[in-house]
């Protein structure tokens, strides 16, 4: 760390008197790391109740309850601020400014009951002479409640941070690492200024010790500006891959989250925010904070490469769920399922006695039919839940198709096509099974997935 305060400076600061919310979240738990490093006694505030260790006295309290907020300022004379409302349901999702701005107000209010001295704000880069995206405003706004009391605010607007855990880095990750070819909306020709998490958390370090910052907004970002498509080059570069990225400018934030949430482990929930925040330019236009607080910072291959070291070593920790049925058993039998299917389809071609099944609108929804089993196999080995949403899709079309096909059984009538064979009466009811069985895989490896899989965690 270059900014490094003398013990005497050191010794005005309290024992437990620097509060860090959020202190088990993405940012909150390396700051807390940080500053025991560098000698400082750490509160930190959780909703859960935790084990106090040697450098952190550990306070719970639920920020929408002002009584436990109070009470856990109590003695705190510097507090970071890194709350955020961004994840949850969708209908939870819908109300999340609303959140945000309670959130900011009950802090307010408890900190200045508890005498705090400053606050320290990690907010979102935003162009104020644009019309933000709901979430970037609500950023913004959470800023201005804040500063709108007499406690000095330093508040940093930094552009997308790169750190293992963090969304933003695992978005990219997992975009970049299942999918060769990608189709992307216009947001991914916005500039950032990409930044490795350490060099926040040492600018966040930095305006703890630099009083001069107190009352400031600052804008911070990395080396390098670049396009998010440039961004998911970088990474792809350093995997040795290649990307190949096509544009298609209808895409909406709303679709694109979806799709995130389909591909990688990142809720729609959590990728929507992510995905606003890069609508417009998120550029440093102000760097003082660098004349303040001189750091060497990391480029973007640096961060990424630190990042993916950083997962590989310390993956995040997780309690599954018990089951029934294993999540592999399932993953195996999905693939096997969809290998007989693709094979029980192949004998309409020498099975079958009908000349329906040479006619062009037959063999036209046969091959989309086997693209639609190859792509699935390619997602599901990749287990992204939009390979089980096609596999199930596809599973009951064909389970219907094969029921109706053998329609005549029951009410000897043919509504497909004409009246199949007896073997062929029969491969229908043997693909039938293994329809029913993709279905039933499909569906429980499409609700388990998310269980496995943690922020750039694989199963």
């Amino acid at each position: 760390m270059n900014q490094i305060l003398s013990e005497d400076s050191k010794l005005r600061i309290a024992p437990f008197s620097i509060l860090v919310t959020g202190c088990t979240g993405f940012i909150g738990s390396r700051l807390i790391s940080s500053l025991c490093k560098k000698g400082y006694k750490v509160t930190a505030m959780s909703r859960r109740k935790i084990q106090n260790s040697e450098n952190i006295r550990y306070v719970q309290a639920d920020v929408f309850q002002p009584d436990q907020l109070e009470k856990a300022m109590d003695g705190i004379e510097i507090a970071f601020y890194l709350l955020h409302s961004m994840e949850g349901s969708k209908e939870e999702w819908k109300q999340f400014s609303a959140r945000e701005r309670v959130q900011a107000e009950n802090f307010l209010n408890a900190a200045t009951k508890a005498g705090v001295k400053r606050i320290i704000y990690l907010g979102g880069l935003v162009d104020d002479s644009l019309e933000l995206s709901p979430h970037m405003q609500s950023r913004k706004e959470v800023g201005q409640i804040l500063a709108s009391g007499d406690i000095p605010v330093t508040e940093l607007r930094a552009s997308i941070i790169i750190g293992a855990e963090g969304g933003s880095y695992a978005m990219l990750r997992y975009l970049v690492e299942r999918l060769r070819i990608m189709v992307c909306p216009s947001w991914v020709k916005s500039l950032a200024q990409p930044i490795a998490v350490d060099d926040v958390i040492d600018y966040l370090i930095g305006c703890l010790e630099k009083k001069e910052t107190a009352g400031k907004i600052f804008e911070i970002g990395g080396p390098e500006q670049m396009t998010y498509e440039e961004l998911m080059r970088s990474y792809s570069a350093y995997l040795n891959k290649n990307l190949f990225v096509i544009q298609i400018p209808f895409l909406t934030t709303t679709l694109s989250s979806y799709w995130v949430d389909l591909i990688t482990p990142v809720k729609a929930s959590l990728a929507r925010p992510l995905i606003d925040s890069l609508v417009h330019d998120t550029i440093v236009s102000d760097d003082s904070l660098s004349k303040i607080i001189p750091l060497k910072l990391k480029t973007v291959r640096e961060s990424i490469d630190i990042a993916t070291k950083e997962m590989k070593e310390n993956p995040p920790k997780l309690e599954l769920k018990e089951e029934r049925t294993g999540f592999k058993i399932n993953q195996k039998l999905i693939q096997i399922s969809l290998v007989a299917l693709a094979i029980t389809g192949i004998t309409y071609y020498w099975l079958d006695d009908r000349p329906e099944v040479f006619e062009p609108l037959w063999l036209v929804g046969s091959f989309f039919w086997y693209s639609a089993i190859v792509a699935s196999i390619i997602f599901i080995r990749n287990k992204t839940r939009l390979g089980y949403l096609i596999a199930g899709v596809l599973s009951w079309l064909t389970l219907g198709f094969w029921l109706f096909d053998n329609f005549y059984v029951i009410f000897q009538t043919s509504i497909i096509a004409s009246q199949p064979n007896e073997l062929m009466t029969i491969r229908n009811f043997v693909g039938i099974f293994f329809a029913a069985l993709t279905v039933i895989s499909s569906h429980n490896l499409f609700h388990k997935v998310i269980d496995y899989q943690f922020r750039g965690k694989p199963v």
